[in-house]
């Protein structure tokens, strides 16, 4: 795996980052680290009281223009960073007390990440994605990886195209997700606590209850009961010259449909309060 022909993600662009040629992602072949803190807003059987150990990455393989980490995702931001800074990094936030490593839009930057994360660290690797992910790539990570977090956002090929320029969005996703869930297995507890296993997110979008529901029903057809946790998450808030119907929040009603759609499939997992949709749980970049 390197940098001179990049196919790390299904752009597949090609392109020689090794000489400065920028691909999709418009990052160059040293991981961009954009912010590391504690992080207290992950799902709670993530975080716990010490709190998520994020790491930020600069760039992203998507274009989603609704969002709320754009001052970063947008384009290469961050301190250039090789595997042993990425490293001692890791490190620095598990002796502050981080109960796991949260890597947050990472592929880009795998070749400098994989040597980062041997020897094996000693609180769970948390993987947080948009779910755009190639699966060729994702057996690098197999065993290094204790908890996948991806997003399902998607299975609409339009509005993923009108939305975060990925038409192939749905079944690049879909077919990522099972392979997440190859690599971890069913979820593991320890105590109130995921120390392995998938767990899907999905941001409800105003004006797409349709979606979120074709969503909810690919994961109840596909996954055993206790196999996957779903995160439904409702903290949508308009950022930038947003148009209708992107330009509100979701509403209850909205939030309540998806949410009794959630439990009709069986699925298990966490929820969100109306207050999350707030601009001030966006960490300062």
């Amino acid at each position: 795996m390197d940098y001179t022909s990049c196919t790390l993600c299904p752009r597949m662009c090609k392109a020689n980052r090794a000489k400065h040629y920028l691909g999709f992602c418009r990052c160059p072949d040293r991981a961009l680290v954009a912010k590391t803190m504690l992080h207290h807003w992950e799902e709670p059987a993530l975080a716990g009281p010490g709190g998520s150990g994020a790491v930020f990455f600069g760039g992203c393989t998507l274009r989603c223009s609704f969002c709320q980490n754009g001052a970063i995702s947008a384009g290469p931001v961050g301190k250039p960073m090789d595997s042993g800074a990425l490293r001692k990094a890791f490190e620095d936030l598990i002796a502050q007390g981080a109960e796991n490593i949260d890597l947050i839009t990472p592929t880009q930057f795998l070749p400098t990440l994989i040597p980062a994360l041997t020897p094996k660290l000693p609180v769970p690797v948390v993987y947080n994605c948009g779910g755009y992910e190639r699966v060729e790539t994702l057996r690098e990570l197999e065993g290094l990886v204790d908890i996948y977090l991806p997003d399902m956002k998607y299975m609409d090929p339009m509005l993923a195209k009108k939305l975060s320029r990925a038409e192939d969005y749905p079944h690049i996703a879909r077919a990522a997700i099972r392979e997440m869930v190859r690599q971890t297995g069913p979820i593991v507890w320890d105590g109130a606590k995921v120390v392995r296993g998938t767990i899907i997110r999905h941001l409800i979008l105003p004006g797409q209850v349709e979606n979120s529901l074709k969503v909810l029903d690919w994961i109840g057809d596909t996954f055993r009961p206790g196999e996957v946790l779903v995160s439904l998450m409702r903290q949508y808030t308009p950022v930038g010259n947003q148009q209708a119907p992107m330009d509100r929040r979701i509403t209850d009603e909205e939030y309540d449909s998806v949410l009794s759609w959630m439990f009709l499939n069986d699925l298990e997992g966490f929820t969100q309060e109306s207050s999350s949709a707030d601009l001030g749980f966006i960490p300062d970049f």
